[in-house]
Order: structure tokens, then sequence, then C-alpha cells
């Protein structure tokens, strides 16, 4: 399902362009555009969910399959040395576009 007023659903059907790093059935993973890392992608899934804390069963394996193909996209695009794993849950935690995202930061040591 998609929602026909989200960014990330436009760029996940190609409606909206992206600095693909991956795509399959059922993610996207592409260059952030304002990047805070050395490395920046964010990771979606092409279904639309706005929240972790609104996952279905269906929606945590989609999960599940993103974080185990991850470390392999994360490693092929400049993150050998380790990464980070961000997902803002809501407006007080930076969340600007409501479809669930990953953020793969990494390319640089990254300090609190």
């Amino acid at each position: 399902m998609k929602n026909n007023d989200c960014l990330f659903c436009k760029i996940a059907e190609g409606s909206i362009p992206s600095s693909k790093v991956y795509e399959d059935e059922e993610m996207l993973v592409f260059k952030d555009i304002e990047p805070k890392a050395a490395v920046h992608l964010l990771a979606i899934p092409k279904v639309h969910f706005k929240l972790i804390s609104e996952v279905d069963a269906n929606q945590a394996e989609i999960l599940k399959r993103m974080l185990t193909k991850i470390p392999d996209i994360a490693a092929k695009n400049g993150c050998e040395n380790g990464y980070r794993l961000v997902i803002n849950q809501g407006a007080d935690a930076g969340q600007t576009v409501f479809h669930l995202h990953i953020h793969i930061l990494g390319g640089q040591s990254l300090e609190w």
C-alpha cells in the first residue's frame, strides 16, 4: 500500500528521482539529500507505514529482511569499519517524513 501524499512513497515508485544504491521488491536504499555523515543513506520499505510503533506482523517481517540486508549494503557503500542505524520515531525525535525509514550513517568516526 502507498500513500499518494508521501514523499518516500513517490521516491519508491520512481515518480521522484533519488540516488539509489540498492533496490529490491520490498525496499529501496538511496543517498540522503542532506547528509549528516560522510555516508548517509536512507533505507525505506516500499509499503507505506509511518511509525515503528504501528508495525504489524507483515511489516515486521519486511523490517527483519531489511535489517538483514543493511550490513552488506552499508559495507558496499563505504561503511566497512562500522555504521550507525537511526530510526526517528515521531516529530519530537526529528522525524520529518512520516514513512518509516532507517538512516545508515558512516564513512567516518561517529561521536555522540
